[in-house]
Formats: structure tokens, sequence, C-alpha cells
């Protein structure tokens, strides 16, 4: 088995993170993992909840280094901590601020409070090796369609999807860029954009992970050029309704949900900068990208292939060990591109007529004045309900009936939602994404407030 480095920069000078407006180099990089590595407490699985961005990656390379298994669930509620506390016993929690995980806890800041004594001198610049067959982290699903479900990752085929994610984007050593994450690293897609692929294309990373658009701007204006803004579609249309004004960006990357064509196109109008999104899962991690305001097609990442078997499309080779079958509907164009037609979770049928809640939603979505939106359908698991799709839409300005009229125009009657809910805001989490649990809390509110148990009738 091959070993692959925990970073590629090619001198301990090079920059790898920015942090409160300051540059740390990657030797600096380099003594606080084995700093970090060396105050660890024993056990061999740890939630890494680090909030500063190049703390956590910090605390990654120590994990590396005492060959612990880096633990990233989609939230840290408490029935979260329960079933990590059941699957790994041995479990403690990284944190570098206030928190409220019930799990035995190790501060960062702590393996710094004293001066070193045993680590690398500062002229030394040695870079560890990882064995590619090591566990790296155990990634959970985000729970869109069910509960979270635990998938492991091994180095060697991270470092080969960050650097086919590098090179698709052009990034290298030769053309480092500086990343900007809204995203945080403990989901697969921030672990994947904002860090990985900077330790493997000689690039650095910004500490923070700003939200509102002030404090990406901020963020932004805080790392050098070539610079890149790592995202998601819900932050990119706060960013263009806020009319915040953005530093030079040289590259948006985009994922977490499919972007319509037409807001892609208003980015890069707005910000003068290529829009890329990428494509994946968290059980195959990152296949595929595309330039969405120039093709509704995605281009597979080299030695990824997609194949159809019992009924649904796998994906396999390149990093992707073993073959996974994917939870979308896939339609392969030739060898190498696909279209992507929504999940198969999302597949309903009303009156003998079918769609998906991604069509439906992007309907919603594209209809002007609507600034976030959702449509849901309840389980069947109570046979005494009548169940009813359901909606949900973030529109300031538009009533429901005229709401309720422009989706006309878009959707046939039988997908029309009863109730529509109007809403402040729709309860997403830190990667943009709307878990169905949060989903269906919001149909149990509409339902209690209305009075309405026998059935979704409210319009």
């Amino acid at each position: 088995m091959t070993d692959y480095p925990l970073v590629s920069h090619r001198t301990g000078e090079d920059v790898l993170a920015w942090q409160h407006g300051k540059g740390i180099s990657v030797r600096q990089f380099l003594m606080d993992v084995r700093r970090l590595a060396a105050a660890l407490p024993a056990g061999l699985h740890m939630l890494n909840a680090c909030s500063d961005r190049y703390h956590f990656t910090v605390g990654l390379g120590a994990a590396l280094l005492t060959r612990k298994i880096s633990l990233l669930p989609p939230t840290h509620t408490p029935d979260m901590m329960g079933q990590l506390r059941a699957m790994t016993p041995d479990v403690f929690c990284l944190f570098d601020s206030p928190h409220q995980i019930d799990l035995p806890g190790f501060a960062y800041q702590g393996a710094f409070a004293q001066p070193p004594t045993d680590a690398a001198p500062p002229e030394a610049f040695e870079v560890p090796m990882i064995p590619g067959n090591q566990p790296v982290a155990d990634v959970f699903t985000s729970g869109s369609t069910g509960l979270p479900q635990a998938h492991r990752k091994y180095w060697g085929s991270l470092v080969q999807s960050a650097r086919a994610e590098a090179q698709r984007l052009g990034l290298s050593n030769e053309r480092p860029g500086n990343l900007v994450g809204t995203v945080p690293p403990q989901h697969m897609y921030g672990f994947e954009s904002t860090l990985l692929m900077a330790l493997h294309s000689g690039g650095s990373i910004h500490a923070g992970q700003p939200f509102y658009p002030a404090d990406i701007a901020k963020a932004v204006g805080a790392v050098p050029r070539p610079r890149m803004l790592v995202t998601t579609p819900v932050h990119l249309r706060v960013l263009l309704d806020s009319g915040v004004e953005l530093p030079a960006l040289d590259l948006l990357l985009s994922a977490t949900a499919p972007m319509s064509a037409q807001l892609a196109q208003q980015c890069e109008t707005r910000f003068a900068a290529p829009l890329f999104e990428i494509y994946g899962a968290t059980e195959t991690g990152q296949i595929a990208s595309r330039r969405t305001a120039a093709t509704p097609e995605w281009e597979l990442f080299p030695d990824v292939s997609l194949t159809r078997r019992d009924g649904r499309t796998w994906a396999g080779g390149g990093h992707v060990a073993p073959e996974m079958p994917m939870n979308d509907v896939l339609e392969s164009i030739d060898s190498r591109r696909f279209l992507l037609h929504g999940r198969l979770a999302d597949r309903i049928n009303i009156a003998g007529k079918s769609n998906s809640l991604a069509h439906l939603n992007h309907q919603l979505c594209s209809i002007e004045g609507v600034q976030d939106g959702a449509f849901f359908m309840p389980d069947d698991s109570q046979s005494d309900r009548v169940l009813r799709l359901m909606a949900f839409a973030v529109a300031p300005g538009l009533t429901r009936r005229a709401l309720q009229s422009a989706l006309k125009t878009r959707i046939g009657s039988a997908f029309m939602p009863r109730p529509l809910v109007l809403l402040d805001a729709l309860p997403r989490n830190s990667i943009g994404k709307l878990p169905r649990e949060a989903l269906q809390a919001l149909a149990d509110v509409h339902l209690a407030q209305s009075g309405n148990q026998g059935g979704l009738h409210a319009g």
C-alpha cells in the first residue's frame, strides 16, 4: 500500500493557513500537529469539534499521527452524542470553544499551554507520511432522508480525491489557491474542499467559518489572490440579495444541493468569477463537477465511472472503492458525462402522476420573490391520516394566494401543496441542508397550530 504525505507543500515557508490576518507556515503547522499529538488522551475515536478551521486541521493531523479515527457526525445533538457513545465507548471530544457536547473533553488550547519540550527544532521540515490504508474518519450522512449512517474513509482515497478535485479546478503547487469556506470542515464537502484540497494542492485555508455576507466579504479580503469561495446555493443567494460587495474572487465552488443555471449565471456576473459545482455523496466523496452557467451536464473525475445495475447507478474506480450505489437518479450521456434528476427518495406519485421533490423545489424557488422553499411529503405510517403534499416558503412581500397562483403556472394541480406555509426562515443546518426530521417538525407544528389532526387539508 502506498504512503501519502500529510501535506504536499514544497517548503516549510509556504503558507498553509490564514488566521486573524496572519499567515501560518507549513513548518509551524507541522510543529503544532506534533505538539497536539503528544498531548491527546488515549482513545481510538475522537470527535473533532474545533470551530476554527486551522485548529480542526491540526486536530486531524494529530489524529493521523496517533492513528485515531476522527468522528464527523452531522450534528452535536444529545441524541447523536448518545449514538456515538454507544458505537465508540472510548470517544472523546477535541474542542476549542465553549460547547454543550456531552462527551469527555480535551481543550485544544491545553496542548499549547506550556512551552514545547520535545518538538522538532524550528529548522526541521519533515512531512509525515501516512499509509494509504490507514482509517482517517467516520463521516456520517446528513440525515436528509433518514437516520445518519457512518462511512469510514481512508487516507489514500481521500488524498486521491483531493488531488482529482484540485486538478479539475486548475489548482496546483504551481498555482495554489487560498480557500475561504462558509461550510464547516466536519461535513464531507467542507472536509474535502476547504481542507484536504488545500493540503494537497499547495494551497492555504482561511481559519474562519463566515456566515453573514459582511463576514464573508471580510474573510475573502483577508487572503491574497488567487482566492476561492467554497460555499452553498443558500449562501450565494443570500450574498446576491444582500448587496454586499465582495473583494475580487478567482473561483466560486458550490455543493450540497444542485444549483439552477439562472442562479449560477447571476453569481458569475455579480462576482466576475467562474462558478463550479461539485457532485458527490458521503458514501463516495466527490465524483464529478460542472460549470453550471454553461451546461447542465456533470463530468466525472478521472478514473471514476458509473455503471447501471439492479435498477440503480453505481459509482466506482479512482478513489471510490469499493463500488457504491448512488441514492440519486442519474442519466448517463456517455462514459464521462451524466445528468442529475434528483434523489431516489424524492420520487413521489400522486393520482397516477410522478414527480420529484427536487423538481418541485426548483419551481418554487424560481418564483420571483421567493428566497427559500421546500416541499415535503409526510410518510404514510399512520393509515388513519389523509396525507397531502406540503410546502414551506420564505417569501417576504408575497401573500399565500399570490404564491399559489404563481405555482399553478409551473406545476400540475396534483402537486399543488396543501397546505402552503409561509415562514420567516427554514431550519437549514450549517451546510444549508434540510434534514427530513426538521421538515417533519415543521409539519407537526403546523398541524398542532391548525388543529387539523385528521389530515393535512389546510390551504
